[in-house]
């Protein structure tokens, strides 16, 4: 094929469809795109995120897609961080000002595992199987669970500093309690006992990891 025809071709693949709607700028294009990519990761888990399927949803062809988004490695590490950041965010909210850090910790375990962040956990889930051929997306899951160890670290700490915690390595248990809420949330998704059966067993074992007295967090 000529130039000419190669160049008519890429315009006429990448040209906003007809019908009266404005044209977008790239940037609104790709907010778009990115924007429809997070809907699938929460709707149908991040292998979701395809060029056809991002295509499909933002109502594109997927040329258009690829010319503004030419790594789908990327957006599917974008769809996965803005996911995850988000509920982060909002455990740092439920922690901001608390001094009450065993109650802190009570309402972080129950928040994180009563089984209504299902599309958050197979968003993990998916990380790190998809993450093993998909580096832009490990180095995302990699920083995350480093920035999550970070936080529950910190709650660890200030608990052990005050004395309402007896730990004597902060990070170790963070990382342990971290592992053990993702793997319990991993297991929700085949309804592997029910949410509270879940969170009594996390609470009777963090009790412990916190040198916490029995029933500290379990009320029982």
């Amino acid at each position: 094929m000529a130039s000419k025809e190669l160049v008519a071709a890429h315009s006429a693949a990448v040209r906003p469809p007809r019908g009266g709607r404005p044209r977008l700028s790239g940037e609104e294009r790709r907010e778009q795109i990115a924007a429809a990519a997070e809907r699938l990761a929460r709707e149908q888990g991040l292998s979701a995120v395809t060029l056809r399927a991002v295509a499909k949803e933002v109502g594109v062809g997927s040329a258009l897609v690829a010319h503004h988004a030419p790594s789908m490695d990327d957006v599917v590490a974008d769809a996965f961080d803005t996911i995850v950041a988000a509920e982060l965010a909002d455990l740092r909210a439920l922690r901001a000002g608390d001094v009450d850090l065993v109650g802190v910790v009570r309402a972080l375990l129950r928040t994180l595992l009563d089984g209504t962040r299902t599309d958050v956990t197979l968003v993990w889930v998916q990380s790190w199987a998809l993450g093993g051929r998909n580096e832009a997306l490990a180095r995302r899951v990699r920083a995350q669970m480093d920035a999550w160890t970070d936080f529950l670290e910190g709650i660890v700490r200030d608990g052990a500093v005050g004395g309402v915690f007896r730990v004597d390595d902060a990070a170790a248990v963070a990382a342990q309690i971290l592992g053990m809420i993702d793997g319990l949330n991993a297991h929700a998704l085949v309804s592997w006992r029910d949410a509270e059966s879940r969170i009594l067993l996390m609470s009777t074992a963090v009790e412990a990891m916190l040198g916490l007295r029995r029933g500290e967090l379990t009320g029982r």
